[in-house]
């Protein structure tokens, strides 16, 4: 990992796990639902989502106190969506980073409340922003409901599960991920360009950016699923191969799906241009994205 990069993260993921830990512990719900949330945001995450929320910031050189806080919503609706990916009707996965899935520990019916709080949690705490202006925060909300809901992270869901009993195009597969995967992280580039205040055009190529992260991390992801083993990634290892699914190695080939990723990683990194500084961060998150091994 590039020093700049792996400095930047050491210095604000202890923040982005205190602010978490400090939501969940004024939250007033009875233990065992406080558990079960605490149980899954403590999981051991990488936080690549709060911390793309800051890093854009950072890359933008703004500075806000409501930053933590924004960066932690989009970490308690990422780590709802994981409670409920993991769950029996879902994927019916018993590991996650290498622990026990929420569902195995407290049970189905708390997992599934988990999540719900999880969610709604993310909410109330982007309507309770200090130096944000209420347009602002009220543009924040409505960018994180349709990134997470019907019309992103949630209908991707149901994509990809329709896509688990037929094979699908690329441009289905692509689909599919632009939705589940890449809204959310879409929101945090995002994020910080209303924080900024930024134009139009210089918005729009970080859209672009994030468009291209987002297939970048999924394809990835696919490849890892290949190459790498249960132990390093913490969940199945070829569940993907197991299941029959459509992913990029299996409609490119490894080799195809590998072109395509350093494809989406060249324009991912072109689309950042614009930012006035050696080494965004922005950039390296994206090396690390494409390079990550689990």
């Amino acid at each position: 990992m590039h020093k700049k990069l792996q400095h930047f993260i050491e210095n604000y993921q202890p923040a982005i796990e205190a602010q978490l830990n400090h939501m969940l512990a004024t939250t007033n719900v009875p233990e065992t639902l406080k558990s079960s949330m605490a149980y899954s945001v403590n999981a051991g995450g990488k936080r690549i989502r709060p911390l793309l929320v800051l890093a854009t910031l950072e890359d933008l050189g703004v500075q806000s106190a409501d930053a933590i806080s924004i960066a932690c919503a989009v970490e308690l609706i990422h780590t709802y969506s994981l409670i409920h990916d993991d769950l029996p009707c879902m994927d019916d996965d018993d590991y996650r980073r290498g622990k026990l899935t929420n569902h195995k520990v407290y049970g189905e019916a708390v997992a599934v409340l988990a999540g719900d709080a999880l969610q709604t949690l993310a909410f109330e705490v982007l309507t309770t922003l200090q130096e944000t202006s209420p347009k602002d925060a009220l543009q924040l909300v409505n960018m994180l409901a349709g990134a997470s809901g019907a019309a992103g992270m949630v209908g991707g869901q149901i994509l990809d599960i329709e896509g688990e009993t037929k094979p699908l195009s690329l441009m289905e597969l692509e689909t599919v991920h632009i939705n589940k995967t890449g809204a959310l992280l879409s929101f945090c580039i995002e994020a910080g360009a209303v924080l900024a205040g930024l134009d139009q055009a210089k918005t729009g190529q970080l859209k672009t950016f994030a468009w291209n992260i987002g297939l970048a991390f999924q394809i990835q992801d696919d490849i890892l699923d290949i190459t790498s083993t249960t132990e390093a990634l913490g969940k199945t290892a070829g569940s993907d191969i197991s299941s029959d699914k459509s992913t990029y190695p299996s409609l490119l080939g490894l080799d195809g799906a590998r072109e395509r990723l350093a494809e989406h990683h060249r324009l991912a990194g072109e689309s950042l241009s614009f930012i006035e500084q050696d080494e965004p961060l922005l950039e390296l998150f994206a090396d690390y994205i494409v390079n990550r091994q689990s």
